[in-house]
């Protein structure tokens, strides 16, 4: 899947048109706010993500994105004024993977996503955890306890992987919140007890790996 946010209705339609043509799923979003409720439930595969756009801009998206650890990996593309060299060297230096100059040809778009996709995957390749019988494969999305595939929500994903990428980290609530979660999401710190709760019953005989650090958090022993 992937996302475009643009707010332009013309481009971001033939956008995600090329991109189904194209063998892609894609989806568009015309302000920050549709897409970070999208988030919320799908991890896209790529972003292209304009800088000019009403409300939160797209160099701010970029940053939030870069600095928490669920979505640092995502790739992103940002689209940029022509001939302004300060947005591209910015959006490069912010953790972009790469830029289209506005205006851009569907098939310029479409054969950047390809090359910025080949990078990414032969890297998430590599990225396979695991811990005990548990192997979590980060290039499919995908959870196995022994052979047995495990289906978890977005966020036990998430938060798996943050705990298997840090074995022996202690989390406290507050930081599984802000990692898992956007940082003002109106929940409670009670939500992440629950979403242990539920990943621990999944995992079952690798469940214990999760543990209880009292009067702290948890982390994966």
């Amino acid at each position: 899947m992937i996302f475009c946010l643009e707010d332009e209705d013309s481009s971001r339609e033939l956008m995600v048109y090329t991109l189904g043509v194209a063998g892609f799923q894609a989806k568009g979003f015309s302000n920050a706010e549709d897409f970070w409720r999208a988030m919320t439930e799908t991890k896209p595969q790529l972003i292209l993500l304009d800088i000019m756009l009403p409300g939160e801009d797209g160099v701010s998206i970029l940053k939030r994105l870069k600095d928490s650890p669920v979505t640092s990996g995502i790739p992103v593309i940002m689209a940029t004024a022509k001939g302004n060299e300060y947005d591209k060297v910015m959006a490069l230096d912010m953790g972009a993977d790469d830029y289209l100059s506005k205006p851009f040809g569907m098939m310029e778009m479409v054969s950047r996503i390809k090359a910025v996709l080949r990078r990414t995957e032969r890297h998430d390749a590599k990225s396979v955890l695991r811990h005990r019988d548990i192997t979590m494969d980060t290039a499919r999305h995908a959870v196995y306890i022994g052979e047995e595939k495990v289906i978890l929500t977005l966020k036990e994903y998430d938060m798996l992987r943050l705990f298997m990428e840090n074995i022996g980290i202690v989390f406290t609530r507050d930081q599984l919140l802000s990692a898992v979660w956007e940082e003002n999401y109106p929940i409670e710190t009670r939500t992440v007890d629950v979403h242990i709760g539920t990943l621990r019953t999944k995992l079952g005989p690798c469940g214990d790996a999760i543990q209880t650090v009292r009067g702290v958090g948890y982390r994966m022993e």
